[in-house]
């Protein structure tokens, strides 16, 4: 795959930028998905006709067309791959589904054809979505930024040509351009897709920002100090192309596994067929042996031995909201023994909610006349602590007063006219002087320590009531750790980029005992590798694109849906459509019920494989019989494995001993 960073698009002109429009990949565009659909479709339609015994040139075509569409194209890359001297399953494949024909079993080796066809086009499917997700992240950076000149003069350069030492101009509403630090100005910057804090951090001279977040008000110069190529949302596109390709060890494992099945089972068919051929066995008794040994050895059962399960099972949880993404996924999720669940928007439903009222002696005001109050002036304004209180106030059922006056003070607060009376709404560390500070610091720290923002009232410059806002828990999240903790043997840790007294407030809420606070997405990526190298099969949950490194680097990934970016939705193995964080141990337990199943049919199709090919080897099996008990093998497997479609086979953690 080509560099990702070297395909940034061309800088969009001067003027309002259009939103991102989410990529979605054409999944028919696939030729390996175009061709596993038209053998699917050919096999489907000559089945029905081969059962009621057609004529055979009409079901024939039909298959015949089956094996075309289905297996040119592994036939014809195990064929180039023969010239470097490798003999892949696929081209062993082809090979068995021809020898089947050749001696009548027609529809056997079709489905064999189809089989592989689907396998290859779910891979090719798989890739390119990932990549089209990674690529889809650079929309997040603007392509163009406001430059200021030695002379003061304005220049509009394209965001990949800053260097190190420019000054960029950041408008209220913009997407800030480059890693800095803000040399003027004030405002509220929304950087939860790069640390997932649910509100906007105040930032002001000397601060630090970084590039694709939004500036929310107040105008701001910033000096660049990063390489655009070097930038925290750069890194993140690096670090989700490298994890990615780290997880190729397993997929090394099976080519290895299918080399050596491929080369002893063409030796010993070649032997079948030539050594009875050298002690006098005649020519059309050597071909039937050796044809029947091809059949009862072909893998069908073994295939399909891995495949119902998981299938099944990634059905049944896509009926309980969560979607899997492969069966590799499926069976993956069943071995994680450590999980890391990010804060925001994963344990927290990730919008903020007014939590506590506290009237001030001085105010007078009971708590729904502060609320209306708070709510009054704030209507005006788009800051979400704002879009909290008022929202507080509508589920109350409280009227509003009309608001004058409006003025909005970046990284302080608001002031507005409500009633007659000068209201101010803000952060109690920049509203109150050193006496009146003191004097309430009780009720701001207890609230603090809460893990709650705190948020000052004011009428007349005088404190008239504290306000707590934090994002909500998730009902189900203190349920979920302790599954979760029961599945592993390990309480879950807690990844956040939220501040380290916010996280410990609420791990403590959930049963959690270990965290780890104040984290960039390449922090949360380097925890995630640090536990896999001891050894460790991590599962990460998260929803956001600074959750997306983690995401990749973990052994199995699984993204919140509701609320999630479309990077980490992308990236992830699995996702959670309903945002029931329940549904996650019983997706775990539901995997482990799938690998049992895979166990258990891989010990039947073995041992039918095992006495077939003995039979055929030491007396002499009879053809049709020995078809009976291929397809009969493959049968029971199949079967076995759809038992996960059933609603009782999803896991209820209280009953079931996962």
């Amino acid at each position: 795959m080509s560099s990702i960073l070297g395909q940034r698009p061309a800088p969009a002109p001067v003027g309002p930028r259009p939103a991102p429009q989410k990529r979605r990949t054409q999944m028919p565009a696939l030729p390996e998905a175009r061709w596993a659909v038209s053998s699917l479709a050919l096999f489907l339609a000559a089945l029905p006709l081969y059962l009621l015994d057609a004529p055979v040139w009409v079901w024939g075509t039909l298959l015949a067309a089956t094996y075309i569409t289905g297996g040119w194209e592994p036939g014809w890359e195990g064929l180039k791959a023969l010239k470097d001297k490798t003999l892949d399953v696929d081209l062993l494949m082809v090979v068995a589904a021809l020898g089947a024909a050749a001696i009548g079993q027609v529809l056997d080796g079709a489905l064999l054809i189809v089989i592989f066809a689907a396998s290859g086009a779910l891979e090719a499917v798989a890739t390119a979505r990932t990549a089209d997700s990674v690529r889809g992240l650079l929309d997040l950076a603007p392509s163009t930024a406001t430059r200021l000149l030695a002379d003061g003069t304005e220049d509009t350069a394209a965001t990949e040509a800053l260097a190190v030492g420019d000054v960029i101009l950041v408008r209220p509403g913009e997407r800030i351009g480059a890693d800095g630090r803000v040399l003027v100005g004030a405002g509220d910057v929304d950087q939860a897709t790069i640390t997932g804090e649910p509100l906007p951090v105040a930032k002001q001279t000397g601060d630090e920002v970084f590039a694709g977040t939004v500036n929310g008000t107040g105008a701001l110069r910033v000096r660049v100090e990063r390489d655009p190529s070097d930038s925290v949302i750069a890194r993140i596109v690096q670090m989700v192309e490298q994890a990615s390709e780290t997880k190729a060890p397993t997929q090394l494992f099976i080519e290895r596994i299918e080399q050596r099945y491929s080369i002893g089972m063409v030796i010993a068919t070649l032997a079948v067929f030539a050594i009875p051929l050298a002690f006098g066995d005649g020519l059309q008794s050597a071909l039937l042996r050796a044809m029947t040994f091809m059949i009862v050895a072909s893998p069908c059962a073994v295939v399909l031995s891995t495949m119902p399960p998981l299938l099944s099972a990634i059905a049944n949880a896509g009926r309980r909201g969560v979607l899997a993404k492969s069966a590799v996924v499926m069976e993956r999720l069943g071995r994680i023994d450590t999980v890391a669940l990010d804060k925001t928007g994963t344990l927290t439903e990730g919008t903020p909610q007014v939590t506590d009222l506290r009237p001030l002696p001085a105010g007078g005001l009971d708590e729904d006349a502060l609320l209306a109050l708070t709510a009054s002036a704030e209507h005006p304004s788009e800051h979400p602590l704002a879009r909290a209180v008022v929202a507080a106030a509508r589920g109350r059922g409280l009227r509003l007063s009309d608001a004058g006056d409006f003025t909005s003070t970046p990284g302080e607060g608001i002031t507005a006219t409500v009633d007659g009376r000068t209201i101010t709404v803000g952060a109690p560390a920049r509203l109150l002087d050193g006496a009146a500070q003191q004097v309430h610091l009780a009720v701001v720290a207890e609230l603090e320590e809460a893990g709650r923002t705190a948020v000052l009232v004011l009428r007349d410059k005088v404190p008239v009531g504290v306000l707590g806002v934090a994002d909500r828990l998730r009902p189900d999240a203190a349920a979920t750790v302790a599954a979760l903790t029961s599945l592993t043997g390990r309480t879950p840790v807690l990844l956040t980029g939220d501040n380290e007294r916010a996280a410990r407030n609420l791990a403590s809420e959930v049963g959690i005992t270990e965290l780890r606070a104040g984290l960039l997405p390449q922090d949360k990526a380097a925890a995630v590798k640090e536990w896999e190298a001891r050894g460790r099969r991590v599962l990460v949950v998260g929803d956001g694109v600074n959750d997306a490194p983690a995401l990749a680097a973990a052994h199995s990934g699984i993204a919140m849906g509701k609320a999630g970016s479309d990077l980490a939705l992308e990236t992830a193995d699995a996702v959670v459509v309903r945002d029931e964080l329940a549904a996650i141990p019983a997706v775990i337990g539901l995997s482990r019920k799938a690998r049992r199943l895979v166990v258990q049919n891989l010990a039947i199709a073995g041992t039918f494989i095992t006495v077939l090919v003995a039979w055929d080897l030491i007396g002499t099996l009879p053809l049709p019989l020995g078809v009976a008990g291929h397809e009969g093998s493959t049968v029971i497997v199949g079967l076995n494995g759809l038992r996960l479609l059933r609603e009782a086979a999803w896991p209820r953690l209280a009953k079931d001993n996962v």
